[in-house]
C-alpha cells in the first residue's frame, strides 16, 4: 500500500495574503469532481464492526471486518484540526457544500458520548464505566452538509450535544485513550462509507492520527480571543465569562491527549484571524483545488 502519510502539502513556511502558511503553490485549476451528496452513517455499538479498540491503520487500509461488500471507496480526504472557536465546524460544512463532499464533524462524537453517559447516569470519573457505556452507544451522523443531524439510538441530540453540560462532560470522555481509539476507527469508518467522492473531516487529531493520510491536512486556527469571541457568538446558554472559561477549560484538557495548536509535518497552518467567514472557506476551497489536480 502506497504510503500517503508524508504526501500532498509541505510545510515550508510559505505565507501569502490568505492566511495560509505551508503548503502548495500553483494556478487554481477547478475542484474535485463531485460525487453523489452523502447520506447518513451509522457507528456500530457495542465495538463491533471493528470497533473493539486499538489502532487500525490508515484511511486507505482495508476495511474492517462486518462492513458490506464494496463499502470501501477510496475516498478524497480533507483533514481539518484545530482548537475550540477557531471557525473549523462552520468553515469545514460550508467547504463541503462547495465541493460536493460529505462532512463529519467528530466532535459531535465525542458529545453524544458524553451525552450516552449522562443519560445512563455513568460515573464520569470512573474510566471502566464510562468505557461500558460505549456497549450501548448506537451513534448515528448525517454527513450531508445540509441534511446534518446527530442520533443516538432514535432519539436526535443534534442539540442536545451542545448544552453545557454535555460540554462539561465531554473533557471526561476525550481524555480516556480507550475511547479516543474506539472513535477513530469510527471515523476511519464513517469516511469510507459516505456516499460522496470525498469528506471533510474536522477535530482536533485528525491530521496526525485519523487521516494522516489525506490529501489535504489542515491546522485552522486564530488568535484566542478573535476564538472566545466567536465561540460566545455562538453559545446563548452561557455568559461571554463562562462561555470563554468552559473554551479555555476544554482546551487546556484536550491538549494533555493531543497537540491540536501546531502544525505537524506536512499540514498546512490555515489563520483566520483577519479573514472573514467567506475568506477562510475560500482557502479552503482553494486547497482543494490545488491537491486535487
Amino acid at each position: 500500500m502506497e504510503d500517503r502519510s508524508s504526501m500532498g502539502l509541505n510545510d515550508d513556511g510559505r505565507t501569502n495574503d490568505s492566511g495560509i502558511t505551508g503548503g502548495p503553490s500553483g494556478p487554481d485549476t477547478g475542484l474535485p469532481t463531485p460525487g453523489d451528496q452523502p447520506g447518513p452513517v451509522t457507528g456500530p455499538s457495542g465495538g463491533t464492526d471493528g470497533l473493539g479498540g486499538g489502532e487500525p491503520g490508515l484511511t486507505r487500509d482495508p476495511m474492517p471486518a462486518g462492513l458490506a461488500d464494496g463499502a470501501y471507496v477510496a475516498k478524497f480526504v480533507i483533514a481539518v484540526d484545530g482548537p475550540a472557536g477557531s471557525g473549523k465546524s462552520s468553515v469545514s460544512r460550508a467547504a463541503a457544500r462547495l465541493l460536493g463532499f460529505g462532512y463529519q464533524d467528530t466532535g459531535a462524537a465525542y458529545r453524544a458520548l458524553a451525552w450516552h453517559a449522562l443519560q445512563q447516569q455513568v460515573d464520569l470519573d470512573d474510566p471502566a464505566a464510562v468505557l461500558a457505556s460505549w456497549d450501548t452507544f448506537d451513534y448515528t451522523i448525517g454527513t450531508d452538509p445540509d441534511a446534518y443531524f446527530v442520533r443516538v439510538g432514535d432519539t436526535d441530540v443534534t442539540d442536545a450535544i451542545r448544552t453545557p453540560d454535555v460540554t462539561a462532560a465531554v473533557a471526561h470522555i476525550a481524555k480516556l485513550p480507550e475511547v479516543r481509539a474506539r472513535l477513530v476507527q469510527l471515523f476511519r469508518t464513517v469516511m469510507r462509507r459516505t456516499d460522496a467522492q470525498g469528506i471533510i473531516t474536522e477535530g482536533r487529531d485528525i491530521t496526525t492520527v485519523v487521516a494522516p493520510d489525506a490529501e489535504v491536512r489542515i491546522l485552522l486556527t486564530a488568535d484566542e480571543q478573535v476564538r472566545m469571541a466567536r465561540r460566545s457568538a455562538e453559545v446563548s446558554t452561557q455568559s461571554a465569562a463562562d462561555t470563554s472559561a468552559a473554551l479555555a477549560r476544554r482546551d487546556a484538557a484536550d491538549a494533555k491527549v493531543v497537540d491540536f495548536m501546531n502544525a505537524a509535518d506536512g499540514v498546512t497552518t490555515l489563520d483566520s484571524t483577519d479573514l472573514d467567514f467567506d475568506q477562510t472557506v475560500q482557502a479552503v476551497v482553494d486547497l482543494a483545488r490545488t491537491a486535487g489536480h
